[in-house]
């Protein structure tokens, strides 16, 4: 009987993982494949869905009806109201994020905001500065989004540098990213439950 004092578990939260990149052989989908197996076996309640932007049209006000989206958009826009909490993971373009992300990202704030207070992480793997410059652009947008991202740890990847971080296929093979990713994602849960009154 005693064991089970302060063996409670955490409550359960949902993450919407989104790649800002389209490329199938992108690092930053291979950040969230990592992110998924990490969650399943080392942080008990946390759930990570890769939610896929690929098919969003470009945002075009003359494609919404009286109240609806398009089929697409508002397949995306249900999964991310169903998310507890956001992971994007996006490479940095222009010293800016992608245009396929920005382009979800408005879709979704279209009226009903559906990002309206979510907690959100940002990981980013891009050669140069790991992709901060992106990061903090993506930031400047949740603040009109009203997306609250933790503050720390910060996670920039410079995918180019030694040693190699990643596999022919992408996938993470580096052990200490493996462990920065881990603190990301157990700091989005800690501030997930907070915001949340959990």
């Amino acid at each position: 009987m005693a064991a089970a004092v302060g063996a409670e578990a955490k409550p359960f939260i949902k993450v919407a993982a989104i790649c800002g990149s389209l490329r199938e052989g992108s690092y930053n989908r291979g950040l969230i494949r990592s992110a998924i197996e990490i969650s399943k076996s080392s942080i008990p309640g946390v759930e990570i869905e890769h939610v896929e932007i690929a098919e969003l049209p470009m945002l075009n006000t003359d494609l919404e009806g009286e109240g609806s989206f398009p089929p697409v958009v508002e397949a995306f826009r249900q999964k991310i109201l169903e998310a507890d909490s956001i992971l994007f993971a996006s490479p940095e373009y222009n010293y800016s994020v992608s245009a396929p992300l920005k382009n979800a990202l408005d879709w979704a704030s279209r009226p009903p905001n559906v990002w309206d207070d979510k907690a959100a992480a940002i990981i980013s793997a891009s050669g140069g500065s790991g992709g901060s410059r992106s990061q903090y652009h993506l930031r400047q947008i949740g603040v009109c989004l009203d997306l609250h991202f933790i503050n720390k740890p910060e996670f920039f990847l410079k995918a180019f540098e030694p040693p190699a971080k990643f596999d022919k296929n992408s996938n993470l093979i580096d052990a200490k990213t493996g462990e920065n990713l881990k603190q990301v994602l157990l700091s989005l849960q800690a501030f997930t439950l907070r915001l949340q009154g959990r």
